[in-house]
């Protein structure tokens, strides 16, 4: 796969040129299927988090980015699943069910699936209220919850700026995981209670608060997004940093 022959290449340069960090990487199973939940700052996040995993991190896609015909298309589409990129089919059900099959598939497979639980990236550099598909993900395979906080990635992009800059440092904080089992109990009971994911989802983004220090807004950040677009102010942090 493409993954494993472009990733010490990309490793090696931002090594080079940027010299990014991760903490706590031993909190990253070997083996074994597992769901890394991080914060989304900006789209760097998706290059220097799993830059620096050892193992390969697959993420999800609408199959959107798939299903062209050109050449170009194609071509393209090839190439996001050379890199660990996952299609999330959206025929036949909602854009959420087609996530939480192709998440299945993988952590069925063993492997590492990557998540940005606030759905999108932040828009303000704040926390957000997470989306609850990591935690169902967690409650219907076991595999534990990997909390990743990103730091410096927004301000390395600020402005919509495609290329980061140098500075600040962008850094990869892992915390400990969260096993479904031990947060909630029985999992078959949980798989059976609607609030399970929500409670966990909640668990996972305050163990993210706790690694990255941001404020914490609960509301989603789409939300956030289009109330900004509108001209209104952003909701108020609920959940102040320390």
């Amino acid at each position: 796969m493409l993954y494993e022959v472009a990733k010490p290449v990309v490793a090696a340069v931002l090594r080079v040129v940027y010299a990014p960090r991760i903490s706590g990487a031993r909190h990253i199973p070997d083996e074994g299927p597992a769901i890394l939940a991080s914060s989304h700052l900006s789209g760097a996040d998706t290059v220097f988090m799993p830059a620096q995993v050892r193992r390969t991190v697959h993420f999800l896609a609408k199959s959107d980015f798939f299903s062209g015909t050109s050449l170009a298309s194609r071509g393209f589409g090839r190439l996001m699943r050379s890199l660990g990129v996952m299609p999330v089919d959206r025929n036949g059900g909602s854009a959420s069910e087609g996530a939480i099959e192709a998440g299945l598939r993988i952590l069925r497979s063993g492997e590492l699936l990557g998540i940005y639980p606030e759905g999108t990236r932040s828009p303000d550099g704040r926390l957000h209220r997470g989306k609850t598909g990591a935690a169902r993900l967690a409650i219907a395979t076991g595999a534990p919850l990997v909390p990743i906080g990103m730091l410096g990635s927004f301000e390395a992009q600020r402005g919509r700026r495609i290329v980061p800059r140098r500075r600040p440092r962008i850094e990869v904080l892992v915390g400990e995981p969260i096993d479904p089992a031990d947060a909630l109990g029985d999992l078959e009971a949980a798989r059976a209670d609607p609030q399970a994911a929500r409670l966990l989802t909640d668990l996972l983004m305050l163990h993210v608060q706790q690694l990255t220090g941001q404020d914490y807004v609960d509301t989603y950040a789409a939300d956030v997004k289009a109330a900004l677009a509108r001209g209104e102010s952003a909701p108020r942090t609920t959940r102040a940093s320390r």
